[in-house]
């Protein structure tokens, strides 16, 4: 018996967001809406998404001993996932520089902070969390070779889910692991480098499963989502809403997708339910204030 659904390995920021009018060319300046602080990180997101929904959830991350730190902490907490795996101290808490048009759509520069000192001895050191989880996911804003300790430590029975943003070049191991990789279609151009030869997005999932992942997600905005396994590339559809912000839709389509997977539904159901929550999710402002429990997508 597993004591969490998913355990997320990854970062915590705190997320500071300006909306404007458009978003600044480079050396030009805009005025924008007073200053908003909330929590958010791309791990921290997905933890609290994946609790919102009912799943019993920890995290794994570093934050630092300042106010953006308790911050976090207790966002978290007050979501219903255990901190017991959250380190303090080491370095600042990592922070998010966000701009917002009215459009929704987003502009994000991170200073890491102390995400940037998550290190593979602080993974093996959580042994205990990966054999009490049943499904592990991460992302990049942890350094690359913390997430290949992640792979490396994962128990008998883990699944691996991978966000690969920001998007780098994967080793192989990591790749193996994915099950699934979810990519959106920025993020598979630059995973696939030279060998991304098409513009279609349903090649870059052939594409993609052929580098070694089990199972790959590509998310295609207004669009929907394509699911691809051994058994072929299927089309997942989208949810028609007018979107407000889109800042950590792709988190909470991670973390649902990621908690349905452990809960036993295929690849295609996972992912078609993912697209509800992420649906929901940019129809609100901010981040983690923006997902929605399991009754608020089941009302969608």
């Amino acid at each position: 018996m597993y004591a969490y659904d998913l355990l997320v390995v990854g970062s915590a920021n705190a997320d500071l967001v300006i909306g404007v009018e458009r978003r600044p060319a480079a050396g030009e300046t805009v005025l924008g809406s007073d200053l908003a602080v909330h929590p958010g990180g791309k791990g921290a997101n997905q933890a609290v998404a994946a609790a919102r929904l009912g799943a019993r959830t920890a995290l794994l991350a570093r934050v630092g001993d300042d106010a953006h730190g308790r911050l976090l902490l207790d966002a978290q907490r007050a979501a219903g996932v255990d901190t017991v795996g959250v380190l303090v101290g080491g370095a600042p808490t990592g922070v998010a520089l966000i701009t917002v048009d009215p459009s929704g759509d987003n502009s994000i520069v991170v200073s890491p902070g102390a995400n940037g000192r998550l290190t593979p001895a602080d993974v093996r050191a959580a042994a205990s969390l990966f054999h009490a989880s049943r499904v592990v996911s991460a992302q990049l804003e942890i350094p690359l070779e913390t997430v290949v300790e992640v792979v490396r430590s994962l128990a008998p029975g883990n699944r691996f889910v991978l966000n690969p943003s920001p998007p780098r070049p994967l080793p192989g191991e990591v790749l193996a692991a994915c099950d699934p990789l979810i990519v959106n279609e920025h993020e598979a151009k630059v995973i696939l480098g030279a060998a991304c030869v098409s513009e279609e997005p349903a090649d870059w999932a052939r594409l993609l499963l052929a580098k070694g992942p089990r199972s790959v997600v590509v998310t295609l905005g207004a669009r929907g989502a394509l699911a691809a396994s051994a058994e072929g590339v299927v089309r997942v559809p989208s949810v028609p809403v007018d979107a407000v912000d889109t800042t950590g839709a792709g988190d909470a389509f991670t973390a649902a997708l990621a908690w349905r997977l452990g809960t036993g539904a295929t690849l295609e159901e996972a992912a078609a339910y993912a697209a509800r929550v992420g649906a929901v999710a940019v129809t609100r402002e901010g981040a983690q204030e923006s997902f929605p429990t399991a009754a608020e997508v089941d009302a969608l």
